[in-house]
């Protein structure tokens, strides 16, 4: 019986990738890993190379993660779906909680951690579950592991240039649960940036988009706010 998981990372010179990696072949010994694929926005030749060194899948699209992961979940051949960020590292035992997840059925995303200690990395952490749990809005660097049926049902990732996550949780409303693992993922923007300040301005983008604001223009906004943080 053919592996059940096609794993979908999105790249685009992902100098971070390699933990990653590591923490994704953790499901070839326990017999869940049918592909890798990394849906790649233009890095050149290292990707290629990459993609060739490990046995991966790759597909070439404009940058843009949603267009990215949209692109690799075409290409997937796996009855699940984990769509992973290329910095963000699954915990050691993760596939068993994902085991028995996918006995429910649903659509699953894990525990948020960062790899940095102190208040502040726990308090957005802390947040971030929380806004899972209650609104049932999980973000990208959380993972998300669905069956494909149902991943094709609600009509998949949008094309747009940011908060791609957001829409799809939308569309999973009511299907989403909690995955009794972690994920730990990169602070090095938050660090750059300040813990408060960019807690502040990813609040403040969400609530421009659900009161309508386009993803091009919250997109601007958000490169804007990168140059400058």
């Amino acid at each position: 019986m053919r592996a059940p998981v096609s794993v979908i990372i999105p790249t685009l010179h992902s100098p971070n990738i390699g933990p990653t990696l590591a923490s994704v072949f953790e499901a070839v010994e326990a017999g869940l890993l049918a592909e890798v694929i990394l849906a790649d926005g233009g890095s050149g030749d290292a990707i290629t190379t990459l993609a060739d060194e490990i046995g991966a899948e790759l597909v070439v699209t404009d940058p843009g993660r949603g267009k990215q992961l949209r692109a690799g979940a075409d290409l997937a051949q796996g009855q699940w779906l984990l769509f992973l960020h290329s910095d963000t590292v699954l915990s050691p035992g993760w596939t068993e909680a994902a085991r028995t997840h996918m006995t429910t059925g649903k659509a699953g995303y894990f525990q948020l951690q960062f790899d940095s200690t102190g208040f502040a990395a726990g308090f957005v952490a802390g947040w971030a579950n929380l806004r899972a749990r209650l609104f049932g809005l999980p973000y990208g660097d959380q993972g998300l592991l669905l069956p494909a049926a149902l991943y094709r049902k609600t009509g998949g990732y949008p094309d747009i240039p940011l908060l791609e996550d957001v829409a799809i949780a939308r569309a999973l409303r009511g299907q989403l649960r909690a995955i009794n693992a972690s994920v730990i993922t990169s602070a090095a923007r938050y660090q750059q940036q300040g813990w408060l300040a960019r807690g502040a301005h990813n609040l403040g983008t969400l609530a421009l988009y659900f009161l309508g604001v386009a993803p091009e223009k919250l997109a601007r906004r958000y490169q804007s706010h990168q140059k400058t943080g």
